[in-house]
């Protein structure tokens, strides 16, 4: 179902997770659940791996998350503000010390001047302190940008569980 490339990335990041103390959580939208779904087709990764948010629809980010209303529609859903509170969300919510958001625009449509079609924006959350954010631009149709994401968001949580 994925690459050899993802799956041993997840293998990496179970085994740094597991020697770190550390259990994770996701929480996602343009990816639609598939960085969950790579870090659950490792067997045991429910050692290291608390659970996963699709967070969707702006509703589901307000329902889920806790995601400011005001935020969504001041900044959008696919933004810095919106990406960082997805991530505290998802700790506030869940037993787990570190956090992955995802939200960005997969295409083909969505896009704006400012936010053209491959825009994703990261935020990782420890404790209560964002600890990473980033704003990315790939290239590629839906399918490619997301595997992009999910990729990206894999070699980010490696590098912070060193």
């Amino acid at each position: 179902m994925f690459s050899d490339e993802v799956t041993i990335l997840c293998q990496n990041l179970g085994q740094q997770c597991e020697q770190n103390g550390i259990r994770l959580v996701t929480a996602e939208s343009c990816t639609g659940g598939l960085l969950a779904g790579a870090i659950t087709s490792i067997a045991g990764s429910s050692k290291w791996f608390d659970r996963g948010f699709v967070t969707y629809s702006n509703q589901s980010k307000m329902d889920c998350l806790s995601i400011n209303e005001n935020d969504l529609h001041t900044f959008g859903a696919v933004s810095a503000q919106i990406a960082q509170q997805m991530a505290a969300g998802a700790l506030k919510n869940t037993s787990a010390n570190l956090s992955i958001s995802i939200t960005g625009i997969a295409g083909p449509s969505g896009s704006s001047k400012d936010k053209p079609i491959g825009t994703v924006f990261f935020a990782c959350q420890r404790e209560n302190k964002v600890i990473f954010e980033h704003k990315a631009l790939f290239a590629g149709n839906r399918e490619i940008i997301r595997d992009k994401a999910v990729i990206f968001a894999i070699n980010t949580l490696l590098k912070l569980t060193l």
